[in-house]
């Protein structure tokens, strides 16, 4: 039979005697025991031990070592071949071989030559049970050869062109190592534009100024010999051009569009493509019929080298490079074929039998090609080898049958194919042994009560003995069902009990003899604490002591030492430890930690540990409310495919009770460290049953909650992971758009991880068209998100479906979900536009719309085009600015807003869809009719003389028709600030001036100026000018209907007392009735500011008597400037300033309107004053405050003073007769004060 002795099982140490056992397996090589009392007459063949590489590669400055191991009972004999013939050492005074040993030692250091030991050497171990033979070793010398001679031009190239500097090393072996450096030994830098290939050669993509140098230098290192070779430095000259003209990339290496590569298993496959071009391509790789290895798989030399590691026959296939830059792309395409030398499949593993049994040596391998399978025996082929008749081959196996002791012997199994070899031994021995056991006799195995006892019995015999386990002198045989006997001879009592204790005797036994070996058992008593220190709470200053007794067996001597937060015990007098108790004095606060008693034996270890606080000493404190401890000791009970119990202890809830506990899990797999949701109870709960998701690897943890607030995490639990399972749902937000018109783009929202229910999450896309009666087409698609579906007719329903699959099985069945292919622009224009004018700024479009089927997309709506038709003269100095609305869904009618009144329009229809817009429909032209102009550009009066003035002006910016005249109104104002009456005067279109005549001397009229067209009067503009006086400079008498005499008022006694925050000013008036005083107040030292309305006061007067003599000389000097056409009164100049249209009259007594007095309290304000030569624009117009209500965009200085200007309000159209509702200029009248 063959020998087979299992490993024991864990063992427990019985001193100092080591047990060593023979272990004899099929699985590996079988070797002897290495007991030395076995070793003396355990007979054994050769097995090669140690011996140098197949391929030797020396150094030939260093002897020559070959090494050949051997070992064997009795020792074994060496011999050499050299190139297949005996190789006679002793013939030879340079070679020695090494005492006990085959390890050959050639001498070349002192004389002799490496290249003269070249060959193919083999070593032969013998002894008398057979031969082993080692690999046939092939003995090379490395070389570094130099490089030979050359003259290298230097190379002169354009910026941008592509260069190869070649390397072309020497062939030494092993083949050098290639680097490019400059003169200083300095490594020249590498980019994606500069890379050395895999042959040594430099090249670049393409060249810049910076690359031209004269020392491009290539070095090869043969790391065997230590030695570095120089090529002779390349010069290069890089000649700066105007433009480098950019081209796409095209390949330096290798040619062509395809190649072939053949590597072997098991080495690295490492494939190049370098290409040129500008600017500088980047490589891409793909495998044509796979996938790339992820973890095998690596990228050199910046992308342009792919390697992939440990590649096998799977890698095998077109690999396929791609070199892209902006100006387009190219590729190349390496067929990959791998082929293996052989490699093991089973190797032959030694046999130990003994006479009369059977047994097998099987050599098994492969390779690509195919090995061949050869048998030696003692290092001849099996063919030409003595005959044994209990051996019969059978291919790659050899059966023995009842086999002899002459069957000894070692067989070589030799398998090759074109890319290598194998070569294994395994002998075939013979014994015929009578049991032995190793084991020392008489070992004392001691165990605690209640734990596992083994007791060993290692052995040896050929037949493989059977073992028997006897208890005392008289025993009956230990059988299995309280014991454990294992196959390597070791008896395992489970529990062992006092009643253990004893004797027990282990027999081996065979057909050849029997040895029997007594070890003997101790139970002992478990080492207990009895009494375990306890937790204590002491205040600072104070003596704590912790107590701990042990309980142990008699026979053995416990030992008791203390630890603080599992470390030594501080270095501290403090620290007292006598049999049982451990005393701590003048506690402090770094006293305070885990204090834990260790009780050892030989056998068994126990401890114990309490806590110890330290605290201030102060009274009894206020209890302190916090949020609670996190809760411990968490347990996972009744674990089921989708719902487990999880248990735990809750903290100290810190005065406040829990109110709730809140789960969490964490899913180790999908998302590690982010904690989610799980589940809440009640406070009082302690346990909870959780619902599961398939494929998760949960872990959870808990958090307890009181009113205070919430605890930290508990520590996490053991992670228990759920089974996988089909997905539950299925990807949402699954879409059909079409990218292009003939495609059809399929996108869906996918499953995350957590979802995915299991590995492999894949998808299956299925789809058909809406109004066909197709079948479904399906594909499965990796874990993505889109899928496009080619060859699609243009905008046409589809019905889709995406449904969820991993490696259990499908989700349940999708919802059907409508698309639609790709759209394509409009074929057809809206037909039959018309226009229909609305009026002269408004018209509206009507058209027809188009069939549904031309549209080729979803309907956006209709887009008009419309522009106004300039004359040709105005053509080419103005683009034609073309203006767009757009009208959603299906309306077939638009209104076209902001028209120009009188210009001619041209406009065109268009379907819009998600593609764009069809094409336009006929352009329409039509005209809007005239409106009313815009006010003149602007309007000058000059050469003012006694009784005319000149009028210009600019026609209207917008006139909006054809002009047929100008309307000019105008009204005298006279010395009281009246107005006259009102006349009207029609000038001819075709004036830009006028001269108005027979007007009275030194008189200011008002002017009021608008154009006509055919559809009505225009806006207007204003302006005030004054007649000159005569020579003598005497005004004559106001003459004329609607004239009135004015008085000149008279101010006098002005008074003025100050307070801290106002002053109170006080006059006597005589004049006119109806005016508006203002009064002008001011900081010494700074401009006058303006208050109106001031209150009478009656103090103070003699302090102001002065003031009110200054005062009454400046009216008198106003009053004269007045009369000389300067400002006037406030009220006076609302009056005469008023639009006379719709200045309202007073129903009693038919006066004209005035200042209401609730304006009274208002700041002063300070208008611009009419230019000199009286040019008004319409935006300029210097019209009252009153005509723009709050519009007035102004403030005031710190000095009081008014910045800013008027926003543009448009004047008002004149009125007939004297009527007037102009506000005057609070400005002007101020000015009288000057």
């Amino acid at each position: 039979m063959q020998l087979k002795i299992m490993p024991k099982k864990k063992r427990l140490s019985a001193g100092k005697v080591p047990l060593i056992l023979f272990l004899c397996q099929m699985i590996s090589a079988l070797e002897v025991p290495l007991d030395q009392k076995l070793l003396e007459d355990l007979v054994q063949p050769p097995t090669i031990t140690q011996q140098s590489p197949k391929d030797y590669i020396i150094d030939p400055r260093e002897n020559i070592v070959i090494q050949c191991e051997a070992k064997g009972k009795p020792p074994p004999s060496f011999s050499w071949t050299r190139n297949g013939t005996h190789f006679d050492i002793d013939k030879d005074p340079l070679v020695t071989m090494k005492p006990g040993s085959g390890t050959l030692i050639i001498n070349i250091m002192s004389e002799g030559k490496a290249e003269t030991y070249e060959g193919v050497y083999q070593c032969t171990a013998r002894n008398e049970r057979g031969a082993a033979i080692s690999n046939n070793i092939v003995i090379r010398p490395s070389r570094s050869p130099l490089w030979t001679k050359e003259k290298l031009e230097p190379m002169i190239l354009q910026n941008g062109q592509p260069l190869v500097l070649p390397c072309r090393p020497p062939i030494g072996l092993p083949p050098a190592i290639i680097f490019w450096m400059d003169n200083s030994f300095q490594r020249l830098p590498q980019s994606e534009r500069v890379s050395q290939g895999l042959n040594g050669d430099l090249y670049f993509s393409n060249v810049l100024p910076e690359d031209t140098r004269e020392d491009y230098i290539c070095y090869a290192r043969f790391n065997h010999t230590q030695t570095i070779q120089q090529k002779q430095p390349i010069s290069v000259k890089v000649i700066s051009a105007r433009s480098s003209r950019e081209r796409p990339p095209t390949f330096l290496t290798p040619e062509g569009n395809a190649s072939h590569k053949e590597e072997l298993r098991g080495n690295v496959l490492s494939l190049e493509c370098i290409a040129e071009g500008l600017p500088t391509p980047i490589i891409y790789w793909i495998k044509e019929d796979g996938t790339l290895p992820i973890n095998r798989t690596f990228y050199r030399n910046f992308k342009k080298t792919l390697q992939i590691t440990h590649v096998s026959e799977a890698d095998s296939g077109n690999y396929q490079c791609i070199a892209k830059n902006p100006l387009g792309a190219i590729h190349h395409t390496i067929s990959v074929t791998v082929k293996a030398a052989p490699y093991w499949i089973v190797a032959p593993q030694n046999l130990v039998l003994s006479p009369g049994e059977d047994g097998s040596l099987i050599c098994r391998a492969n390779g690509n090609p195919k090995p061949r399978i050869s048998w030696l025996t003692n290092g001849v082929p099996v063919e030409i080898a003595p005959d044994d008749p209990s051996r019969k081959i059978d291919g790659d196996t050899i059966i023995f049958s009842n086999v002899q002791e002459r069957s000894s012997a070692v067989y070589q199994c030799n398998a090759s194919n074109e890319y290598g070899y194998l070569l294994a031994n395994a002998f075939v021995n013979v014994l015929a042994e009578p049991p032995r056991i190793l084991t020392s006799a008489n070992t004392l195995y001691q165990v605690i009560a209640n734990s596992p006892a083994l007791l060993d019995c290692a052995f040896f015999g050929s037949p493989l003995p059977t073992i028997e386990w006897f208890k005392g002198a008289k025993g009956r045989a230990l059988h299995e069902d309280i014991y454990v006997l294992h196959e390597n001879g070791t008896l395992e009592i489970p529990v062992a009990q006092k009643d253990s204790t004893g004797t027990y005797t282990c027999v081996a036994r065979n057909k050849l003899g029997m040895a029997k070996n007594e070890v003997h058992l101790e139970i002992k008593d478990p080492t207990r604490i009895i009494k375990q220190p306890e937790y204590a709470i002491v205040q600072r200053g104070s003596t704590v002591s912790f107590e701990c007794k042990v309980k142990h067996d008699h026979t053995l001597i416990p030992t008791v030492m203390w630890l603080k937060d599992n470390g030594e015990l501080p270095n501290d007098e403090r620290f007292t430890v006598d049999k049982d108790h451990l005393a701590v004095t003048d506690v402090d606060d770094g006293d305070a930690g885990t204090y834990t008693c260790v009780a050892n034996t030989t056998l068994d270890k126990v401890s114990a540990s309490a806590v110890l606080s330290v605290v201030a000493p102060t009274p009894t404190p206020a209890p302190i409310y916090d949020v609670p401890n996190p809760p411990i000791d968490l347990e996972l009970t009744n674990q089921l495919d989708k719902s487990v119990q999880l248990s735990w202890t809750p903290g100290d809830d810190n005065n406040s009770p829990i109110t709730k506990f809140i789960i969490e899990y964490e899913d180790t797999i999908h998302e590690v460290g982010l904690w989610h949701h799980q589940a809440e109870v009640p406070g009082t709960q302690t346990t909870a049953q959780l619902m599961l998701s398939p494929y998760v690897n949960y872990s959870f943890r808990v958090t307890a909650v009181n009113n205070i607030g919430q605890s930290l995490p508990s520590k996490a639990s053991e992670q228990y992971f759920t089974k996988a399972a089909e997905p539950d749902t299925n990807p949402t937000a699954v879409e059909g758009l079409g990218s292009e018109p003939d495609n059809l783009v399929i996108t869906w929202k996918p499953l995350n991880g957590f979802e995915s229910n299991g590995p492999g999450l894949q998808y299956k896309v299925s789809w058909r068209q809406k109004d066909g009666d197709d079948e479904w087409t399906s594909v499965l698609v990796a874990n993505v998100s889109k899928y496009i579906v080619s060859g699609t007719p243009t905008f046409v329903p589809y019905l889709i479906k995406v449904q969820a699959l991993n490696n259990v099985g499908f989700a349940p069945e999708p919802a059907e979900v409508m698309g639609h292919s790709g759209e394509d622009l409009p074929m057809v224009a809206p037909g039959n536009v018309q226009v229909n004018v609305v009026n002269n700024t408004l018209a509206e479009v009507h058209w027809d719309p188009v069939p549904l089927k031309s549209i080729r997309g979803h309907l956006q709506g209709y887009r008009i085009y419309y522009w106004k038709i300039q004359s040709s003269s105005r053509r080419d100095k103005r683009h034609i600015e073309k203006k767009i609305l757009t009208f959603q869904g299906s309306k077939t009618h638009g209104m076209l807003p902001g028209l120009e009144p009188f210009s001619h329009y041209a406009l065109n229809v268009r379907v819009v869809n998600g593609k764009g817009e069809g094409p336009a429909s006929p352009d329409r032209v039509f005209h809007t009719p005239e409106g009313v102009p815009s006010a003149p550009s602007s309007l000058k009066i000059v050469n003012p003389s006694l009784d005319s003035l000149t009028l210009e002006w600019d026609p209207p910016s917008h006139p909006n028709g054809i002009l047929t005249e100008y309307t000019l109104k105008y009204q005298p104002i006279n010395s009281t600030h009246e107005l006259g009456p009102l006349l009207d005067l029609k000038i001819p279109a075709n004036k830009t001036s006028w001269i108005l005549k027979n007007l009275n001397f030194s008189t200011r009229y008002k002017f009021y100026f608008y154009a006509h067209t055919s559809a009505g009067p225009g806006s207007h503009l204003t302006e005030e000018a004054v007649t000159t006086m005569d020579a003598a400079g005497i005004l004559p008498p106001d003459v004329g209907a609607g004239k009135v005499q004015a008085v000149n008022p008279r101010i006098s006694n002005l008074t003025a007392t100050a307070a801290e925050t106002y002053a109170n000013i006080s006059w006597e008036y005589e004049g006119p009735e109806r005016v508006k005083f203002y009064v002008e107040y001011g900081v010494a030292g700074t401009m006058a500011s303006r208050q109106v309305d001031i209150a009478t006061q009656g103090w103070f007067i003699g302090l102001m008597c002065a003031v009110a003599l200054l005062i009454l000389i400046l009216l008198i000097v106003c009053f004269i400037r007045r009369n000389k056409g300067g400002k006037y009164p406030v009220k006076e100049k609302e009056d005469a300033h008023a639009d006379p249209e719709i200045q309202p009259m007073k129903e009693d007594d038919g006066t004209f309107g005035e200042y209401s007095d609730a304006e009274d309290h208002k700041p002063l304000k300070k208008g611009s004053r009419t230019p000199s030569d009286r040019t008004v624009k319409k935006e300029d117009s210097d019209d009252s405050l009153v005509d723009y209500g709050e519009g007035v965009n102004g403030q005031f200085n710190e000095d009081g003073s008014f910045i800013g200007q008027y926003s543009g309000k448009k004047e008002k159209e004149p009125a007939e007769g004297n009527e007037s509702s102009e506000a005057p200029s609070p400005v002007n009248a101020m000015n009288s004060f000057v």
